[in-house]
């Protein structure tokens, strides 16, 4: 059986006209209907609804009251699926529950010995400390107050000092090198280990920079370098290079100029050398920056607090960055568990949290940002985490408000969406929380992928696959027209 979204909206928002009956009754022999109850009656099954959107691959979702836990409907509720960016609302749960609310992350700058006559009479360290949000205009700031103190340089070496986290060159292997998204993990970040490419055609040649751009200011940085090359594709190529990372980009596909953000492969000296240039913008003269391991000893003359967890986990949940996803979890499991070996490990420590504390069984992530297709999550398991951690606990208020989009309700439906979304390529999620009209409140998830389109795909095309983004598109009406009929079914 087929179905209009059109004729269904129709019938929910508009009067239809008959034909006058010749002595018709002045009431009618039934009672009214609530206008509710014709919806509820209207309502697509989910088959067709799923048939409609001819989305393909595999569906699995759950939805319960999020107070009772009572079950209300289902479709492979065990079936493992990559969660996508829905990982996030975990790690959040997680990072808030180990680390609190209120915890802030330091980056400071230690002295190994006194300052006299302007000279720190030893070694400067800038020593992280799993700041995820550091960006440049912290650092000018620490900068800055360096100055403060009269400093004016050093007699020692300058280290960058990362060892608070483990070291993990990318979070997946499988995305290609270009991606910003895909940045180095270290206890040492910057501008979400990202740096500023920008080209600008200049009669047949082009000029490029790389820097570490904040909103009013461009430190140069060697760290990473550009040539462009003569070629069509692929677009990108690097290369470690004796500790320098050594990008070409194919000039055919640079036109007339623009930017984007490259991810950055060693995160502290990055650190280092757009410090060394801010200081010596105050007066402060150091030479270039050296990687320490072990603890960073000393006086602490700087220190630089981030914004507590909370307001960085909610910044994460609307803008699912992953490097903060893949900092925090890591911070959480160093506090909680001990230092990992590696990301893999503290998300096995996650993974083993949320079955202790929220009652998850089939649950396993590789990583905290979801950005792997190796995490495996089942619908009933996040429905559980989800009631578990519950709609009015901590994590329910930094959720995204999502506005409803489901053609099937009058603009959209009256129900609130609070939810963490998830999109790979052929992979694409929604979780969180629904309340409907009559204010009772729903935990969902649904799960979507088409896993043998996803492994197809070449790995230098992963940026933007053929077809991905309307599959994407298809699995998001979906997503929407079930919690719709959700929010008349259950919630009217």
């Amino acid at each position: 059986m087929t179905f209009s979204r059109r004729a269904f909206l129709v019938g929910l928002g508009a009067g239809v006209s008959t034909p006058a009956w010749s002595n018709a009754p002045a009431t009618s022999l039934f009672p009214e209907p609530k206008p509710w109850d014709y919806a509820k009656k209207s309502l697509p099954s989910v088959d067709a609804l799923v048939s409609a959107t001819a989305l393909g691959g595999k569906i699995g979702f759950m939805v319960a009251d999020a107070r009772t836990g009572e079950v209300l409907e289902v479709r492979n509720p065990v079936l493992p699926l990559p969660p996508a960016s829905v990982a996030k609302a975990v790690t959040a749960a997680y990072a808030l529950d180990t680390l609190g609310a209120n915890h802030v992350f330091q980056t400071r700058l230690v002295a190994t010995g006194p300052v006299q006559g302007g000279l720190v009479q030893g070694d400067l360290i800038l020593r992280g400390g799993a700041d995820p949000t550091l960006d440049t205009d912290a650092l000018a700031q620490m900068a800055k107050d360096l100055h403060a103190q009269g400093v004016k340089g050093i007699t020692g070496r300058f280290y960058v000092n990362g060892t608070y986290l483990p070291y993990q060159r990318v979070i997946d292997s499988g995305q290609p090198d270009h991606l910003g998204y895909n940045p180095s993990i270290s206890g040492l970040n910057l501008n979400f280990n990202r740096v500023h490419f920008e080209w600008k055609r200049d009669g047949q040649s082009w000029n490029v920079a790389m820097d570490a751009r904040s909103e009013t200011l461009r430190p140069a940085v060697k760290v990473a370098r550009m040539q462009v090359v003569d070629r069509k594709s692929p677009i990108f190529t690097y290369q470690d290079a004796a500790g320098v990372d050594s990008w070409t980009v194919a000039q055919a596909a640079l036109g007339k100029g623009g930017s984007r953000w490259l991810p950055v492969r060693r995160p502290d000296i990055y650190a280092g050398e757009v410090f060394q240039v801010l200081a010596r913008g105050q007066g402060v003269k150091l030479p270039r920056p050296e990687m320490q391991s072990g603890e960073a000893a000393g006086m602490t003359l700087v220190t630089h607090s981030s914004v507590p967890t909370s307001d960085i986990v909610q910044g994460m949940l609307k803008y699912s960055t992953n490097l903060t996803a893949e900092v925090v979890g890591l911070a959480a499991s160093v506090k909680s568990r001990g230092a990992p070996r590696d990301l893999d490990g503290s998300a096995a420590m996650m993974s083993d949290w949320a079955h202790e504390v929220l009652g998850t069984n089939r649950l396993r992530f590789v990583d905290h940002s979801g950005l792997s297709d190796q995490s495996i999550v089942t619908a009933r398991d996040m429905v559980k985490a989800l009631i578990s951690l519950g709609p009015d606990g901590a994590l329910a208020p930094l959720l995204k408000n999502i506005p409803p989009k489901s053609e099937l309700l009058p603009n959209g439906g009256n129900h609130v969406i609070r939810a963490k979304t998830g999109t790979l390529n052929f992979v694409s999620t929604l979780a969180g929380y629904v309340t409907a009209p009559n204010g009772r409140e729903l935990a969902f998830a649904i799960f979507t992928g088409d896993l043998e389109r996803r492994a197809a795909i070449q790995r230098a095309a992963r940026e933007r696959p053929k077809g991905a983004r309307v599959w994407s598109r298809r699995s998001r009406r979906l997503q929407h027209d079930l919690i719709a009929r959700w929010s008349v079914l259950f919630g009217t």
